[in-house]
């Protein structure tokens, strides 16, 4: 709904060439890993407390499903790791379950669920109920309507009855509500097979919790409906704005010509969206959002028996459907001939190849799995090697979009400089080839099986992965017990299954899609009706939320890090620091090597690190270390970031020893390859041109680090295109090979015991007798506006988007509680001022927030930023409210309690542990801490006032210069009005990024 981060090492100790582990071997200590089960999982049913539930013996999520008398089903898995509960309740509807004539029905009855019910969102239910009666008709009336004109004027009784409405309604009542509760990532997502919404709550607010999404979820109350109406107006326009969606939605139309997937879409067409019904939303909402049609899937710090008798309690009296229709799948006819399509944008071009498949609950999917690790696990896979590593394309991606009905196998790449999309296309079809052909190892299979279980339990460890698991199984209708052994399930398909199946399934059957640059003939967006600004009432509140704030639960306490018990400081050969947190939970590691040099230090680091990953060693080729890194269930990573640089090693802890002896092999010895390095040059040439095409990175990238810095940042800070063409082999291999004979430290998390640990590291990772200092960097200070200015970017798109961006006060550990209170206050959520005037009251973006951020640094400044994602004929409007904003400070007690008190019990629950503790602290010492700040932030919280948070805002933002950076479509910007906030400069695409339009000379062109 609300649509809103490499080292080096040398060792100078002459080790022997490794063996390389037999492939057997390697697959037997995975095998050993996984723990195999020998038998097929059951589902067993036991009795608790008066619950009957049903459950898999072993089953590493420890899930118990309950079925309530009204057909309602619960989930719950029990993952004490903090006192908090991961939430989702999942209603088995989506776009495909839109009527024809309604499309983005589903999509836009999720957006209403945020609006409350006749016990909340309103001041006198009795008489705001005669309005939206009136405005419900009065819907279905203009929807008749095709007088262009006759429409316009008909929308303006509608604007005016809405106006009286919304003063009888309290705006954003459910938002408050939560965040009072401590919940965090309140969300909502609707695909096409279901609708999901989302709360992260303290385990003590579980029964208020409940009682209020169980109001929420029995009566549905569309009010304040023309202003949501125009935030979804302003999604669809973002998505015109983006050329993956489209790309996506042509992909879907032509491979689903038949089946809703492709007929229609979730956010749905403009002529639908013009004319809604909330008589049809009422329908679908009565017929899907019933007990019997739902599942509460929660995962977290919960007791099974208390947490299922509270939502029997709440929700035991929801009333089924007792006639709730039956999805029929629509089956589609099998495609024989290749079907091309092609999609204009201002985005750079990629290609998108796909195959259509059996459902989410198949063995097609099953087999698709499998087969996609073959081609693309990231290390070893075909694609890995012959097309990322061989540097033949540029991001080649293989992945399996399920959904209940069918499965799309996706393969996109962007082509290399001089290669065409259909040569691309090409590359991949090869690849896919060779599985026909049987041309890999037949132990990749077991290789990627056992890899899977990794990740399994890598995701695991996060409330949200093990939640989003229930939503699957439960809106996929996969038995849990199915669910539950479906890796291990996999182990029955052998090699020759594996190419039969290919054979059958991949032939010229597909879809392709051509994303090319280019401007888009069919471009449209969605048209702005005028709307009067509506009331908020943000001082009210309904006897419902007085009575959920009235109830006691036990109150929880606050566990901050104490970094001289959390962190174990040790100490390996020449004093290098090792920092140790303990994984006592699996057999799991995460090791890193870092420094704090970065690109500011030099900027040919970055491109060290890249050509890292392309190296071998003289013993074993580059394709060869990949290979043997996923045959030992480990994996190594790179970056490079302006002030620090850290490689890292992560995997399976029985295998670390093998993996690092590896690792340290390819840091100390890497053979240099030039042929590598020319590809890897051309490639980076390809990706900043391509970068200068992406709306993002030049927003949040290039236009707003000039806004906050000026021509010369961090940012661009980039090797020159002549000097990065004349960067050498032997100069990236003295960078890394340097590493280790300069400062850096050890950062280790996993189950090995200290001494272990270090007699490890003491044995493989030598070090020089004295290391060296960190080289200088050069420093980048952010710009004083003394006199603002408007810099804007000319880009082909419906919206605009706008940034008013200011330098703030050198950092101070004592402005980070005040500054933390104004951020949640202001521009936090969905409750803060900023989003409700500028989207609840006058629709003016879909987008906006505001943020005081603390700098990262001890010896650096704070900043501001306020956006606004907005339609290109509400530029003058929108910007006007921000300005507004900024300057006449938005006051509400009740908006101030609620920030506070969301503070107050999101630190009270929030437990930072396993590997984050590592991090924290080292977010900490960059800042000159020595202790949690977090204890700061909630002490101050509870004694901070309104009055507080205003003086905050008057010192440090208010009468403040901004520089404010827009990017949007030259003919639709208002430049004229632009002149007003500041002297007003269009910019180059050099300028922001900092390097030139490459020259295309000296590139060899790829085989076509």
């Amino acid at each position: 709904m609300y649509v809103i981060l490499s080292v080096f090492l040398k060792i100078t100790e002459k080790t022997r060439p490794m063996k390389r582990i037999p492939l057997l071997a390697a697959v037997l200590i995975l095998f050993l890993y996984a723990c195999r089960q020998e038998k097929t999982p059951e589902l067993k049913t036991a009795e608790s407390q008066g619950f009957t539930y049903s459950y898999v013996p072993d089953d590493p999520l420890k899930v118990r499903i309950y079925t309530l008398k009204n057909g309602l089903k619960v989930y719950l898995s029990q993952y004490p790791s903090e006192p908090r509960i991961q939430t989702q309740i999942a209603v088995k509807a989506g776009g495909k379950n839109d009527p024809a004539s309604h499309t983005g029905l589903a999509h836009y009855l999720e957006h209403i669920m945020f609006k409350g019910t006749a016990d909340f969102g309103t001041m006198n239910w009795k008489e705001e109920g005669i309005y939206l009666d009136s405005i419900e008709h009065m819907f279905n009336h203009y929807g008749t309507l095709q007088d262009s004109v006759g429409r316009v004027a008909y929308y303006k009784l509608i604007d005016q009855v809405s106006n009286q409405a919304s003063k009888l309604a309290i705006a954003n009542e459910y938002d408050k509500m939560v965040s009072e509760l401590g919940a965090t990532g309140t969300n909502a997502y609707t695909t096409e097979d279901r609708t999901v919404y989302i709360n992260d709550i303290p385990s003590n607010q579980l029964d208020n919790w409940a009682q209020l999404e169980a109001n929420r979820f029995q009566k549905i109350v569309p009010r304040l409906f023309h202003t949501e109406l125009e935030a979804v107006y302003e999604e669809k326009n973002r998505g015109l704005d983006n050329d993956y969606w489209k790309t996506y939605e042509a992909l879907y139309a032509a491979i689903f010509p038949s089946h809703p997937y492709g007929t229609q879409t979730v956010i749905g067409t403009i002529d639908h969206l013009k004319n809604p019904s909330i008589t049809a939303i009422k329908e679908y909402f009565d017929t899907y959002y019933r007990p019997n049609n739902v599942a509460i899937c929660l995962s977290g710090d919960l007791d099974y028996d208390k947490t299922i008798a509270t939502l029997d309690k709440y929700f035991g009296g929801w009333k089924p459907n007792e006639k709730l229709p039956e999805w029929k799948k629509i089956e589609e006819a099998p495609i024989t001939t290749p079907i091309v399509r092609e999609v204009l944008g201002p985005d750079a071009e990629w290609v998108t190849l796909a195959y259509r498949f059996k459902g989410r609950n198949s063995d097609d999917y099953r087999m698709l799995t499998l087969v996609n690790k073959i081609l693309n696990n990231g290390q070893a896979g075909l694609m890995d090697i012959n097309l990322k590593q061989k540097q033949t394309v540029l991001e080649p991606q293989a992945y399996v979009d399920y959904l209940n009905d069918y499965c799309v196998h996706e393969f996109t790449a962007r082509p290399r400089e001089g290669q065409t999309l259909e040569n691309v296309q090409k590359l991949l079809q090869e690849q896919i080839e060779l599985v026909k052909q049987g041309a890999f190892e037949a132990d990749l299979i077991e290789a990627a099986i056992n890899n899977l279980k990794k990740e399994k339990v890598e995701n695991s460890q996060q409330n949200w992965s093990r939640s989003g698991d229930l939503v699957l199984a439960f809106t996929n209708d996969i038995p849990w017990q199915d669910f539950v052994g479906e890796i291990d399930a996999m182990r029955k398909y052998t090699k020759e299954d594996i190419v039969k199946f290919a054979n059958e399934h991949y032939a010229n059957n597909y879809v392709v899609v051509y994303k090319r640059t280019g401007k888009d003939p069919n471009a449209r967006k969605v048209e702005k009706p005028s709307i009067t600004k509506v009331a908020l009432n943000k001082e009210n509140r309904s006897p419902f939320h007085e009575t959920l704030l009235s109830n006691k639960v036990e109150k929880l306490q606050p566990v901050f890090l104490d970094y001289d018990k959390d962190v174990q400081k040790l100490k390996m050969n020449k004093d290098v620091e090792v920092l140790y947190t303990p994984n006592t939970e699996n057999d799991l590691f995460m090791l890193y090597f870092l420094s704090d040099v970065g690109t500011n230090n030099d900027p040919r680091m970055k491109v060290a690190v890249e050509y890292l990953q392309y190296l071998g060693t003289e013993t074993m080729p580059a394709e060869d270390v990949q290979k043997e890194f996923f045959k030992l269930g480990c994996n190594f990573g790179v970056y490079a970031a302006e002030d620090r640089t850290y490689v890292y090693l992560t995997g399976l802890n029985e295998n670390m020893d093998k993996a690092l002896q590896l690792f340290e092999k390819l840091l100390a010895q890497p053979k240099p390859d030039d042929e590598a390095l020319k590809k890897l040059v051309d490639g980076i040439f390809k990706q900043r041109e391509d970068t200068k095409k992406d709306k993002s990175a030049i927003m949040f990238g290039g236009l707003m680090s000039y806004g906050l810095y000026g021509p010369q940042s961090s940012f661009t800070n980039v090797l020159s295109n002549k000097d990065l063409r004349a960067v050498t082999s032997g100069e990236l291999v003295s960078l890394i090979q340097d590493f280790t004979k300069t400062q850096h430290r050890v950062l280790y998390y996993g189950p090995k015991k200290t001494d272990d640990l270090l007699t490890l590291l003491n044995k493989e990772h030598v070090l020089p007798d004295q290391l060296k200092p960190l080289p200088p960097a050069v420093e980048f200070a952010m710009t004083d506006v003394k006199k603002p200015s408007v810099y804007w970017i000319d880009y082909d798109m419906v919206q605009e988007e706008i940034l008013f961006l200011s330098k703030g006060e050198k950092f101070d550990k004592g402005r980070m509680p005040i500054t933390q209170m104004f951020d949640e206050y202001f521009g936090g959520n969905m409750s803060s001022p900023i989003f409700q005037e500028l989207r609840e009251a006058q629709g003016l973006a879909y987008s906006a927030f505001a943020y005081y951020g603390s700098a990262d640094k001890a010896s650096e400044n704070d900043f501001f930023y306020a956006y606004i994602g907005t339609q290109a004929d509400k530029q003058v409007e929108a910007m006007k409210a921000m300005r507004n904003l900024l300057t006449d400070f938005p006051k509400t007690q009740n908006g101030f309690d609620v920030a506070r008190d969301a503070i107050v019990s999101r630190i009270e629950s929030e437990r930072i542990n396993k590997w984050e503790i590592l991090f924290n602290y080292e977010e900490a010492r960059k800042r000159g801490l020595n202790y949690d700040i977090r204890k700061d932030v909630y002490d101050q919280a509870q004694k901070f006032t309104l009055e507080d948070v205003t003086k905050f805002q008057q010192q440090y933002i208010k009468g403040k210069n901004f520089n404010v950076v827009l990017i949007g479509d030259k003919s639709k910007i208002k430049l004229k009005d632009l002149q007003s906030y500041g002297e007003v400069k269009q910019l180059s695409l050099d300028e922001v990024f900092g390097y030139e339009k490459v020259q295309k000379i000296n590139v060899e062109k790829p085989n076509q």
